[in-house]
């Protein structure tokens, strides 16, 4: 009897078993695996019936962006014709799984190998995708509510969607790179983009290498062992985080007022005279008073991460420190310092990456102004406040999203650049 299965086993084709799962269910049917199979195989059936209608629509829709205004919403059209490709994306996922389930098991079965039972099958089956069956409905969220708004948004960056051009009275239409092209050529989109990224830069540096020197310079003269009171120290410098910070960058925009603000008022005036500082008018004291408010909103953050790292470098470094006859700058440079941006230089470039996109801040402060002749942002918008304003108050939407595209690359770019450089990340990359 072993002789003949055995017999069987090698006249089992892996080749023919692979060949007829092109249809989902066959191949498992060959091998003699007919509660999967025929489970493939409704669910092959199902997919066609209910999806058919919906992909067909959807990927004609993505081509044309519609044919007849008024009755064709390109923007719907886009948006199903995006969800048509993230369908078939999991259908083929699927369909893969299964090839290689058929192909496996005609490999098992070649190989002379029992076939479990119903009930040992499906108890295999679970323990082998319990971690998928956890995992996959949040996959699946983050697929709808990230993935395919990104995609929607990398679409609108290549169609002509504007305030003027605006469905479902027109139709949209697929122009290429044009929109990119006109961000570097036509003059006003060229002088704007490059005034926006320059200052959106320094911002971003400035900004938040100051809250990092601050937050640093305070960690280690409150760490010192002869400043007595710590933990008081302490609570007070992390109270500006404890905040909302929306409600301290209102506040401060009311002290930085050109006319009743505290700050001209109560300190400028009476010490300098004079009608005090365009704080809200003139674009470079609006960066400047930006700048300040940003290191205060900031460093309470950094200063507990400092904290925390600080107490726990073992003083036996800087006792062996002193024994060598080190100074304080050495010990700083060699010992403090090391220990600190390894430990916490993730958080650190995720600081920059956040001031990068720090919506709240500009707009809640002078809405990104002062107006600036010859551009169309104000002189304090950066990339992500511009984005806003071109969405949302001049619907200039496929310009938006090209810019958002840009942001995403930048920011991207700047954060694996930087990961890869830690010291953190090549040491846990070499274990």
């Amino acid at each position: 009897m072993s002789e003949e299965i055995k017999q069987q086993s090698n006249k089992h084709s892996v080749g023919l078993a692979t060949a007829l799962s092109v249809i989902p269910g066959l191949g498992q049917l060959y091998n003699r695996r007919f509660i999967k199979g025929s489970a493939f195989l409704v669910l092959f059936a199902s997919f066609i019936t209910v999806f058919y209608s919906f992909l067909n629509i959807g990927f004609w829709g993505l081509f044309t962006l519609g044919t007849i205004p008024r009755t064709d919403d390109s923007r719907v059209l886009l948006a199903q014709g995006i969800i048509s490709l993230i369908v078939i994306a999991i259908a083929l996922l699927f369909y893969s799984l299964n090839i290689i389930d058929a192909r496996k098991d005609a490999k098992r079965i070649q190989q002379g190998f029992k076939a479990l039972s119903v009930r040992e099958g499906f108890k295999h089956a679970y323990d082998k995708s319990f971690p998928y069956l956890l995992t996959g409905p949040g996959l699946l969220l983050l697929i709808f509510t990230v993935v395919f708004p990104l995609m929607y948004m990398v679409g609108l960056a290549f169609t002509n969607y504007s305030l003027y051009n605006a469905p479902p009275r027109n139709l949209l239409d697929w122009v290429g790179f044009q929109n990119f092209v006109n961000l570097l050529t036509v003059d006003i989109w060229r002088t704007t983009f490059f005034n926006v990224l320059s200052w959106t830069l320094i911002w971003t540096f400035v900004a938040t290498t100051l809250q990092i020197i601050l937050a640093l310079f305070l960690a280690v003269l409150i760490n010192d062992k002869r400043v007595k009171f710590k933990k008081f120290f302490r609570t007070i410098m992390i109270l500006p985080w404890a905040v909302p910070g929306f409600v301290t960058i209102l506040i401060f925009s009311a002290m930085f007022n050109d006319n009743f603000g505290a700050i001209n008022r109560d300190i400028i005036m009476p010490l300098f005279g004079g009608t005090g500082i365009n704080w809200l008018s003139d674009p470079f004291w609006t960066k400047t008073a930006l700048i300040m408010i940003q290191v205060w909103l900031g460093f309470p953050f950094v200063f507990a991460l400092f904290s925390g790292i600080l107490t726990s470098i073992s003083s036996d470094w800087y006792e062996a420190a002193d024994m060598d006859g080190a100074s304080k700058t050495q010990k700083f440079r060699f010992i403090t310092l090391p220990h600190v941006l390894f430990a916490t230089a993730p958080l650190l470039i995720m600081q920059y990456s956040f001031n990068f996109n720090n919506f709240n801040i500009i707009y809640l402060f002078n809405q990104g102004g002062p107006p600036v002749m010859g551009q169309n942002a104000g002189g304090t918008d950066i990339l992500i406040s511009w984005v806003y304003s071109l969405t949302f108050e001049s619907s200039q939407y496929s310009m938006a999203a090209a810019i958002s595209i840009i942001i995403g690359l930048l920011v991207a770019s700047f954060a694996l650049f930087q990961f890869r450089r830690s010291r953190s990340f090549k040491e846990e990359e070499s274990v």
